[in-house]
């Protein structure tokens, strides 16, 4: 199934002022239990496994961890189709891992996206299948257009990648 998207004006706080930003919502239909999708979510590997073929993810500091922790930050140089820079160093944040309703939000920033919160929902919809959403907010003050344009495209590719994951039955959190 093809992801469907939403992009949407929105006003956000940055930095003591009142901005425009973009709220962009890319979500789908996946085969995959609830339980596995869960467990891959929570590991840079899954994100590195979905970025695939748009970016490549190089931590900077630390190498990424097995798991995402709560209250951490990692830093990663990204290059697009793996060669092309983009933004310098991209920091995540990881502010929430609830297990009991299934979402992880982080807040993310670099030079060009100076605000890029991301929060991962998903629910299980009975049938063997989950229902996945990426809602991203997105800042990047006059490139904030093209930075949704991009992230579009990125957050639509992910979850074509997500169907790879639920098709080959691939697990990344073990």
């Amino acid at each position: 199934m093809n992801p469907l998207t939403k992009v949407e004006p929105v006003i956000i706080e940055y930095n003591g002022s009142r901005v425009k930003a973009k709220k962009l919502t890319v979500h789908s239909e996946i085969s995959i239990g609830i339980d596995t999708a869960w467990e891959n979510v929570k590991t840079p590997a899954l994100l590195e496994f979905v970025a695939e073929g748009m970016i490549k993810f190089k931590s900077v500091g630390e190498d990424f961890p097995k798991k995402w922790e709560v209250g951490k930050t990692y830093g990663a140089k990204m290059r697009v189709f793996g060669f092309i820079p983009f933004g310098g160093v991209h920091y995540l944040s990881i502010k929430k891992i609830a297990n009991e309703n299934y979402t992880i939000s982080t807040n993310e920033w670099d030079k060009g996206a100076k605000v890029w919160n991301h929060e991962v929902m998903m629910r299980e919809l009975g049938n063997g299948s989950i229902y996945y959403e990426d809602a991203i907010t997105i800042y990047g003050e006059i490139m904030t257009g093209f930075i949704t344009s991009f992230a579009k495209k990125f957050y639509k590719h992910r979850q074509k990648r997500w169907q790879i994951v639920a098709s080959n039955k691939l697990k990344f959190g073990q």
